[in-house]
């Protein structure tokens, strides 16, 4: 690659940002990294009529939170800017008319009302209507019009538009850097509009002139606007422009398989389909994801290095990432996959972090309670009951008996394990622990045990009542370090309590 890599991705601020855009940034992200080339944000806001207020922070916010931020955007100007279509409006007519002056566009002042007809007409036929090669020369436009009628009409403010003139008697010959070679027969197209009666440029115009003048090498976008590919080349051909490199990506689908994945999906089956929070749809930020988890099971949904591994760093990501190991077929959206990662990286974090992250949620189920525990206690917690979690929040229920002592029990183990014999065992128990002089982990597991062998009792006898005073239920961790940890006062206690309302 002789010249620098430079990379756009150019959303609309229309809603919340569905993560197969967030997954179109991290490629495109991916892609300059591994260049050391320039990633670009671009807000395609030209359609102000779906303009949706905080939209464009909230994908700002979106990428900061993921860790891919942009190099040149909105408010890091790199010397293409404005990098808002709306702010760039002014220049875009003079490209369109260009395109008139060339014989490649047209006037058009065929109003709604008369191509509606136009339509009712071909339907009526059993066709369907196209405005293009095959009936131009028939309609309202400047190609039927003299250049005096059509510029007076222009003068006199009569609403027109400039639609794109497609050479019909040709093939388009494409690559696609993922699909490879694609023939399209021009003769198909329409003569796409390309500059609005409301003075505003449609996605096709503006989109071809910003990645000519911000001087785009590649364009890497979603499979949805690969019908528009042969429009884009043209227009590049009109303008004797060189075309960037372009690659569209797969669709997500849903979990199904079936379809594209929507913002339903994720409604129906309880999983975010957004980043953040957006209303009352809730982010993976929210749901307690890791960023480095969620770009992770992203980068895995469409590419792969070509081996079995499956965790990756954002380095070890850029590093290994081509255009070339991308698939052409839509990749199924796996929730319980997402999930996965997300324990992944909550092992790796280390203990002490993690008990910060835990701290508000202990703070919300305690109250000021909470403030008793040290950080240092916090964590030992953690330590103990991570390896069940895939989230922050799930530690909660996992330790809590750590932090209170159970008020319940599980009705289904008292059943099986209080026995008629279980308090005098329990009794006798209560004194082998109070004259234990060290109440570690390892100390309690050699008293207990040998006090367990020394009375001909069998360990299920002894081990699950004890576990069902100490906890409330038959989970957790060894239970000799749980009893270290909360610690003697409070073990002894629990047992005396749990035998008062299990006797």
């Amino acid at each position: 690659m002789n010249e620098p890599v430079r990379v756009r991705f150019a959303p609309s601020p229309t809603g919340p940002l569905h993560i197969g855009g967030v997954r179109t940034a991290l490629y495109n992200f991916l892609f300059a990294k591994k260049n050391k080339g320039t990633f670009i944000l671009r807000i395609e806001d030209t359609d102000q009529n779906r303009y949706v207020e905080g939209a464009e922070q909230y994908i700002i916010d979106a990428l900061n939170w993921c860790g891919i931020p942009y190099d040149e955007g909105p408010g890091k100007e790199g010397g293409f800017g404005p990098y808002r279509q709306s702010e760039r409006k002014d220049h875009y007519k003079k490209y369109a008319e260009e395109l008139v002056q060339k014989g490649k566009a047209y006037y058009a002042f065929d109003t709604a009302e008369s191509l509606d007809m136009h339509r009712k007409e071909q339907e009526e036929k059993g066709k369907t209507f196209i405005y293009n090669w095959h009936n131009r020369e028939k309609l309202q436009n400047s190609l039927t019009l003299t250049p005096e009628e059509t510029r007076s009409r222009i003068e006199a403010g009569e609403e027109h538009v400039i639609r794109f003139k497609t050479p019909h008697e040709e093939t388009v010959h494409l690559i696609d850097e993922i699909r490879g070679r694609i023939n399209v027969e021009a003769s198909l197209l329409d003569d796409k509009v390309l500059f609005k009666s409301d003075g505003m440029p449609t996605y096709h115009l503006a989109n071809v002139v910003d990645d000519h003048l911000m001087k785009i090498t590649h364009v890497i976008r979603g499979e949805e606007w690969l019908p528009s590919l042969a429009l884009h080349k043209q227009l590049y051909d009109a303008f004797g422009w060189k075309p960037p490199v372009f690659a569209h990506l797969p669709l997500i689908m849903k979990p199904t398989g079936k379809g594209k994945l929507s913002k339903r999906d994720g409604e129906q089956m309880g999983f975010p389909v957004f980043p953040l929070s957006w209303g009352n749809s809730e982010g993976y930020r929210e749901a307690g994801y890791f960023p480095e988890a969620v770009v992770n099971f992203l980068a895995m949904l469409g590419w792969n290095a070509g081996d079995d591994k499956e965790i990756y760093s954002l380095e070890e990501l850029t590093n290994a990432f081509s255009l070339e190991r991308v698939h052409n077929a839509g990749a199924r959206f796996d929730p319980e996959k997402t999930r996965w990662f997300n324990h992944h990286y909550l092992q790796l974090k280390p203990d002490t972090e993690l008990a910060e992250l835990f701290r508000p949620k202990l703070k919300e189920q305690m109250g000021q309670a909470e403030e008793h525990f040290g950080l240092d206690y916090i964590t030992q917690v953690v330590s103990l009951v991570k390896e069940r979690a895939d989230f922050v929040n799930d530690l909660w229920e996992l330790s809590s008996y750590f932090f209170e002592a159970p008020e319940q029990y599980d009705e289904k183990a008292v059943k099986k394990q209080w026995k008629e014999q279980t308090p005098g065992i329990m009794q006798q128990l209560l004194e082998v622990l109070n004259g234990i002089g060290s109440f570690d982990s390892r100390s309690l597991e050699t008293a207990v045990k040998e006090w367990i062998e020394q009375e001909g009792l069998s360990f299920g006898l002894v081990m699950a009542p004890l576990r069902l005073l100490i906890v409330g239920g038959l989970k957790g961790p060894h239970l000799f370090d749980i009893m270290a940890l909360i610690g003697r006062e409070k073990s002894l206690l629990r047992i005396r309590q749990g035998m008062e309302k299990l006797s």
